[in-house]
């Protein structure tokens, strides 16, 4: 029963995107972890700006999946085992991925990194921090944005941060305080190498 869902909606949301870039003879998994309100959503948009890729967010296809989301961890499971099969057919099309997600401990990130040497696709990790005062003032800010996809507070960032682990291959850090072009620029590159 759960396989069948986990197929139709891995279908459903395989085929919501209208317009995915043209296929890549060898298409990017660009792995995007970080805290909550660090600027991974913001690096994600910026990039896609520039380079021709999927933006995967997993604030908003949680909310795609499930209406009401409680955050269980039956619920994250299922949410992720489903976005890691949409990144595997969609780089088998050909599509450059960019996940949008906390990706915080190294033994969820290896699921990425098994599918891209499957799939012989590029991954490119990148770390996102941010000052926490800064954080913080977005999370503020974010509950009256209208169109947020994202439930997190500073609470659960507090929370969140000490689960963080270190990325254990190499990876591009960029501090969204900042310019972030110059390591747009960098993953630009090494997807394209």
């Amino acid at each position: 029963m759960v396989s069948s869902r986990v197929n139709a909606d891995v279908r459903r949301l395989t085929d919501s995107f209208e317009h995915p870039p043209a296929p890549e003879a060898r298409p990017g998994i660009i792995v995007v972890s970080g805290l909550p309100g660090t600027g991974k959503t913001y690096f994600c948009r910026r990039l896609a700006e520039r380079l021709p890729c999927i933006v995967l967010e997993s604030d908003a296809l949680r909310k795609q999946l499930f209406p009401a989301p409680d955050y269980s961890g039956e619920e994250s499971v299922y949410l992720f085992r489903t976005i890691y099969r949409v990144i595997e057919e969609l780089v088998k099309k050909g599509s450059t991925v960019a996940l949008d997600a906390t990706n915080l401990a190294e033994r969820h990130r290896e699921r990425l990194y098994s599918i891209a040497e499957r799939l012989n696709a590029r991954l490119v990790l990148v770390s996102v921090d941010a000052p926490p005062e800064l954080v913080q003032e977005r999370l503020r800010r974010r509950v009256k944005e209208a169109g947020n996809k994202s439930d997190a507070s500073w609470k659960v960032y507090q929370q969140m941060k000490p689960t963080e682990e270190k990325i254990k291959r190499r990876h591009f850090t960029v501090d969204t305080s900042r310019d972030i072009t110059p390591v747009i620029e960098k993953v630009i590159k090494e997807v394209k190498r």
